[in-house]
């Protein structure tokens, strides 16, 4: 599909400046004594969209049909058809967690997978979600909603603390549509100063097989994540759209590559799963266990990787 990670080590430490913190909706509180009706929010802002981003609308409402129609694009997790066992658990992990999928050439992102070190947050992630004002008020609502109860879920699954906010965010997510994302250079530098022109291409000239992406910044060679920044297609439909928020966010934490062998899960550019499964909500609690540290090598996590999946999953390697 279409969702993209990319991993980008700094030289200095992201800078991370809300534009406009974390985007809600709904209607101002009343004015009280002593409160001035300027100091109240604005209301949000609302533009037509393109002609471009219309068009763009009817064409991936035809691409999600597609994928349905294939049973692709599923929202179960898989137990009924997929099975899987503590050896698929540990070598899918090892396989997503320690390879990435693009590399930096020549002034251009490209794929190619390279093995790589364990990477993970080591702080609070909080996540500030801003909108184009071209994308409808209802669909805004309900990105912003499912964005807050999914960030919770992965907060439970991996023990660190993950949650929308307007304060000084270390993971912006933008939904946009075209036209917006093509102007979105500065908001881009604003948050991280240091990324590249070939990882900003990917943006602003986002292809149209790529659905949303996200990158994740490290200061330095530090294995430890200081920031995210994640783009998202607002002409998606609901179920593509909901797709790239599960697999970007959760990618965000350091399950950094798809894996054609991985079922059920949706690191896998099949399509076949929307929603995360059974087997990505273990990888996202082996990630954060305690026994792996960032900067791990594969050959170093292996024999915990194993013990920690055959815990999973007793009886089933």
């Amino acid at each position: 599909m279409a969702p993209r990670f990319f991993q980008i080590g700094l030289t200095a430490a992201v800078v991370s400046i809300a534009l406009g913190g974390c985007v809600t909706t709904g209607i101002a509180p009343a004015s009280t004594p002593g409160r001035s009706p300027a100091a109240l929010p604005a209301a949000p802002v609302v533009t037509p969209p393109t002609p471009e981003s219309l068009a763009e609308r009817i064409y991936y409402q035809r691409v999600e049909a597609n994928y349905r129609a294939q049973d692709l694009l599923r929202g179960d997790d898989g137990a009924a058809d997929a099975p899987f066992d503590a050896r698929d658990l540990a070598e899918n992990f090892l396989r997503i967690a320690f390879y990435d999928e693009f590399t930096e050439r020549d002034g251009v992102l490209v794929e190619e997978a390279s093995e790589n070190r364990l990477h993970r947050w080591q702080q609070p992630v909080r996540l500030s979600v801003e909108f184009g004002p071209s994308v409808p008020l209802e669909q805004r609502a309900a990105d912003q909603a499912a964005i807050a109860t999914y960030a919770a879920r992965l907060s439970r699954l991996t023990g660190l603390p993950i949650r929308l906010s307007g304060w000084r965010p270390n993971h912006v997510v933008l939904i946009v549509n075209e036209g917006e994302r093509s102007g979105l250079s500065d908001r881009v530098l604003a948050f991280a100063p240091e990324v590249s022109q070939a990882a900003l291409d990917t943006v602003t000239q986002m292809r149209p097989d790529t659905y949303c992406t996200v990158f994740s910044f490290t200061p330095g060679t530090s294995p430890a994540y200081s920031g995210a920044l994640t783009i998202i297609r607002g002409e998606l439909p609901d179920r593509l759209r909901l797709s790239c928020i599960h697999e970007e966010l959760a990618q965000s934490l350091g399950l950094i590559a798809d894996h054609p062998h991985a079922r059920p899960s949706i690191f896998n550019d099949n399509e076949e799963f929307a929603l995360l499964t059974k087997q990505d909500e273990l990888m996202l609690r082996m990630l954060y266990d305690q026994r792996l540290r960032p900067g791990m090598t594969l050959a170093e996590a292996r024999p915990i990787v194993e013990v920690m999946a055959a815990e999973h999953l007793p009886g089933e390697s």
